[in-house]
């Protein structure tokens, strides 16, 4: 105890020691190779994606994206080609469903096989992550999950989100085919999954669709899409986000035929007293868990701060009109923040005091900290609804911004950037739609290698869990690492695509591989980096921890 005393003195003195050897004993039990894992269940409340409308984007772009934000999903990248089919060909439906326990090295989701559809005659080529997400005609897919009532849930389906995902992105090349398709194949297949929330672009706008079952032993579903408009940027944040409908203006709402029969038939909307909100009747719980609100509260505030939302309310508007175009760096800066600088700071409880004697939060203390570290330090915190929770967490496992832009051909205009592990931690890199391959490394899914440096995304997951053990020195590294590079990446953009235009002229072939080639080399430089950063901050800080 003396040793720790003496070791962590200058850093914390306004808690008793008692506390900062428990915490201490915390950070080094939360091994360096390796996320907190949650319980399967708790996994699908834990995801952010933020829509941008082509009148709100800087360049003209739609945007949507996503923080898969999870203890089990697969960390790895694949380009699936496009295919043509015979007539009467079928394809095969898998459901996600956590691996036995004895089976994997280490938590993950095994797909079971739960039947088969009409194949399409022709697929396109996507870019295939654990919940597929843009495709070679620049449809693009984020997606984050609001749970829903219990009562809703069918095991009669046959297609979950992500088998959905994958058929949207296999047959659609805008976002209302998209919608159309779910529809379609939801009400004769059927729903298998929870409340989920699709938030789908296209070259010309953005949709959310929010989705849930239609009751146990069911077939069918019951969903709600609306349309984001052009100026406006919106956010889901694990709640769902759709209220009021009009199905009369077809050019900003979609629904299922049902959509207010089930609501009536459970009791759950009364059309002779109130107005139908979509959101109450279908998810009513998730307007009040305060992890999801205050993140759609901080999404506004970080882009429209002109507005001055409370930050404690129940609900926001769906979308509003940001203060200044937005950017990519904007939309990076969102990812990346965990309440810095506002009083729902995570690490605003654990203090020191520096040199001049003023009392200013740890270096020890991290935005990223587990249930029994919160309760430790009395901090308003925690998973799942139950206290804050920043948009930027230490159990993302992938996040991507996708950029669909209708003055391009869509060879070029399709753009995902993705980035893997923590966001405020790691950096985005380029990967065009239309690519030929990826690198091994992006390939490779760590939950099934073990810690292994053929996987990429060990590479950020160390750096993030070593840099998170002290925070606020180590941070200053990361951000050295990665600040220049992400702005390089942003930089490269207009000369990268200007050469591959003036390729796509006389030999599209040559241009692919150009854009292949473009991808694959900054992956391997940001994959690179996050092994020497790691590398420095475990060696230098090491007489510190």
């Amino acid at each position: 105890m003396e040793l720790c005393r003496n070791r962590y003195a200058k850093f914390i003195n306004v808690i008793d020691m008692k506390k900062i050897f428990l915490f201490v004993c915390l950070m080094f039990t939360y091994s360096i190779y390796a996320q907190e894992f949650f319980e399967d269940e708790d996994n699908k409340m834990e995801c952010t994606s933020v829509t941008v409308g082509k009148k709100a984007s800087k360049d003209g772009s739609v945007m949507t994206s996503h923080t898969d934000d999870s203890g089990r999903s697969r960390t790895n990248m694949t380009v699936e080609s496009a295919q043509d089919y015979a007539v009467g060909e079928l394809q095969t439906i898998y459901k996600r469903e956590a691996c036995p326990k004895e089976t994997p090295v280490m938590p993950q989701y095994c797909n079971v096989k739960v039947g088969e559809i009409p194949q399409a005659a022709h697929t396109y080529q996507f870019l295939n992550t654990a919940y597929p997400c843009m495709n070679e005609k620049q449809l693009a897919i984020g997606e984050s999950t609001f749970g829903g009532r219990e009562d809703l849930r069918s095991s009669a389906g046959m297609i979950d989100c992500q088998a959905l995902c994958m058929l949207m992105m296999q047959r659609c090349a805008t976002a209302r085919e998209a919608i159309a398709l779910a529809g379609d194949l939801l009400k004769k297949y059927g729903w298998n999954d929870g409340g989920e929330c699709l938030t789908i672009a296209d070259k010309n706008e953005v949709w959310h669709l929010e989705i849930v079952g239609p009751g146990k032993d069911k077939v069918g579903a019951v969903w709600a899409a609306q349309r984001v408009p052009d100026d406006h940027v919106a956010v889901n944040a694990n709640a769902s986000t759709i209220r009021e409908i009009d199905l009369k203006n077809q050019d900003y709402f979609m629904a299922s035929d049902n959509v207010y029969r089930v609501a009536e038939e459970n009791g759950w909307y009364d059309k002779k007293k109130e107005t139908f909100r979509f959101a109450y009747a279908y998810a009513p719980d998730s307007r009040t868990m305060l992890a999801c609100r205050r993140r759609e509260w901080r999404v506004f505030d970080l882009l429209a701060p002109s507005l001055k939302l409370d930050p404690n309310a129940e609900n926001y508007p769906f979308s509003v009109k940001p203060d200044s175009l937005v950017t990519l760096q904007d939309m990076v800066r969102v990812f990346k923040d965990y309440y810095e600088g506002t009083e729902y700071d995570m690490r605003k409880n654990i203090t020191t005091t520096d040199n001049n004697g003023k009392t200013v939060i740890s270096p020890l203390a991290n935005p990223f900290m587990k249930s029994d570290e919160l309760k430790l330090f009395k901090v308003n915190g925690g998973w799942h609804g139950r206290g804050e929770r920043a948009i930027a967490v230490h159990f993302t496992v992938y996040a991507t911004i996708l950029q669909c832009r209708s003055w391009l051909p869509d060879e070029v205009g399709a753009l995902c950037w993705f980035d893997l592990d923590n966001v405020a931690s790691s950096v985005y890199v380029p990967i065009y739609a239309s690519v030929n391959d990826l690198p091994s490394t992006y390939k490779t899914c760590g939950r099934v290698t073990g810690f292994s440096k053929e996987a990429a995304w060990w590479a950020f997951n160390r750096l993030g869990t070593i840099a998170a053990k002290r925070w606020g020195d180590m941070r200053k590294v990361v951000d050295d690492a990665w600040v220049p590079m992400q702005q390089e990446f942003f930089d490269n953009q207009a000369q990268t695509e200007s050469q591959a235009l003036e390729l796509l002229k006389t030999n599209p072939q040559k241009a692919k591989q150009f854009l292949t080639d473009y991808t694959g080399k900054q992956c391997n430089r940001a994959v690179d980096k996050a092994w020497e950063t790691g590398d420095y901050i475990w060696s230098h800080f090491d007489g510190a921890w």
